[in-house]
């Protein structure tokens, strides 16, 4: 039987902490030409955000050291004790946390806050691993799906109310995980008819949304029929209830579009369908953000060249509008550069996950690449007015300590995980 040794790098994927380094490193480069202006003062004084980054950035290689100190035996023991602490820091901020842009989202210790969100993503993740690797868990019976929904949903259900709908969006990723591990696709397939039938219907009206559903509906249920000319007989209650479900659900959409989404919901929503033109106030940042990345061509302005990024017309650029400073002063170059060092980064997640014998390293593995994936098609996706404005940051681009810990503890424990594969668990 083999152990693990004392060396914490050992067995380290070296790919991944490159990916890593030049991800955080870009990303620092840019927020530093988001925030740098004409009266900063002496280098790394705190006073600015890049020096602030710079500061997250440096505290994240002991965090990285302790990452890789622990057994990797412990992540699993200990998942669900973490998962635990994460359910009551996101409790807590209800009672302690501080108040920032209208969330109740942040806990402040004199002049440092921490967004516990960012970290409860990481322990959600060891959580639905440690569940769904138990050999006596069955994924296809209802009673264990409901117990990994619980799991998932719980923390996206509290950072829901904080409020911060963008952050609890990202629990939506697990779902990819679950189709890994053998959940039917139906549920994914469910769920992207219920959000393709919400947006038609505010698009075209629930009349024209309905009578376009019955009539696929019909086609289906007359294509099943021909094959087996008992389906009917037997199944009519079943077809019944799927009319009478999209019905009701395509006729509701208005009422909860118009009472449970706020205004500033419903103005994002409306300027990403092109039902109103609004470049001057809730459509502001995207239209800006829209003709910085343009204005950037082919290969880019150049370092601190770029007019918009550089005359702060970009509101909110060094976080949730990053990407449209790397649009303007790299350029397309930049920008596929940035893209494909994700996907790199992607890609080589989930083959190493693949690698795993052990089921709980497999399962994390996949849920840190659906949830980098998640944030990074909807950020930039955002960023490019091709979805609407939910404010996530981009991964170890976007300003912000607790997200870049957060990520880096994410990929980390994946790393800690992968390392320790070739031993006996």
């Amino acid at each position: 039987m083999r152990v693990e040794k004392n060396n914490i790098f050992e067995g380290v994927d070296w790919l991944l902490v490159l990916l890593y380094v030049l991800l955080v490193g870009f990303g620092w480069i840019n927020i530093y030409a988001t925030s740098i202006t004409d009266t900063s003062t002496d280098f790394f004084d705190l006073s600015t955000r890049y020096d602030k980054q710079l500061f997250w950035i440096l505290l994240s290689i002991p965090l990285i050291i302790g990452i890789l100190f622990f057994n990797s035996k412990y992540y699993e023991k200990f998942s669900s004790i973490l998962y635990l602490i994460s359910i009551a820091s996101l409790a807590g901020v209800f009672i302690l946390g501080k108040n920032i842009n209208g969330a109740m989202s942040w806990y402040s210790f004199g002049g440092i806050s921490l967004q516990p969100s960012e970290f409860a993503k990481a322990f959600t993740a060891l959580a639905v691993a440690k569940l769904l690797s138990d050999r006596q868990y069955n994924l296809g019976l209802i009673k264990n799906q409901i117990k990994v929904f619980i799991i998932i949903f719980l923390p996206a259900i509290l950072i829901t109310l904080q409020p911060d709908p963008g952050s609890a969006l990202i629990y939506l990723a697990f779902f990819f995980v679950l189709n890994r591990e053998g959940l039917t696709l139906n549920y994914i397939i469910l769920g992207v008819i219920t959000i393709a039938l919400f947006i038609l219907t505010l698009l075209f009206g629930p009349s024209t949304v309905t009578l376009i559903s019955f009539v696929i509906i019909t086609l289906f249920v007359y294509f099943f029929a021909k094959k087996d000319s008992t389906y009917l007989r037997f199944q009519w209650y079943k077809v019944l209830s799927i009319y009478l479900t999209v019905g009701l659900f395509i006729f509701s959409t208005n009422y909860v579009y118009n009472t449970v989404f706020e205004q500033h919901h419903r103005d994002r929503f409306d300027v990403l369908l092109g039902k109103s033109i609004d470049t001057k106030k809730i459509g502001y940042n995207t239209n800006q953000s829209i003709q910085a990345i343009s204005s950037g061509g082919f290969s880019g302005k150049g370092f601190l060249q770029g007019d918009r990024t550089q005359g702060k017309f970009v509101p909110e650029q060094d976080t949730d509008y990053i990407f449209s400073a790397v649009g303007e002063e790299w350029g397309f170059l930049g920008s596929a550069t940035v893209i494909i060092l994700f996907m790199l980064l992607l890609y080589r997640i989930i083959y190493l996950a693949e690698t795993h014998t052990n089921k709980f390293g497999r399962i994390y593995g996949y849920g840190v690449a659906s949830i980098f994936f998640f944030h990074i098609v909807i950020n930039i996706g955002m960023v490019m007015q091709l979805l609407p404005t939910v404010g996530i940051p981009l991964p170890f681009f976007s300003y912000g300590g607790s997200s870049l810990w957060g990520f880096t503890l994410l990929l980390f424990i994946f790393i800690r995980l992968d390392a320790h594969k070739s031993y006996d668990w």
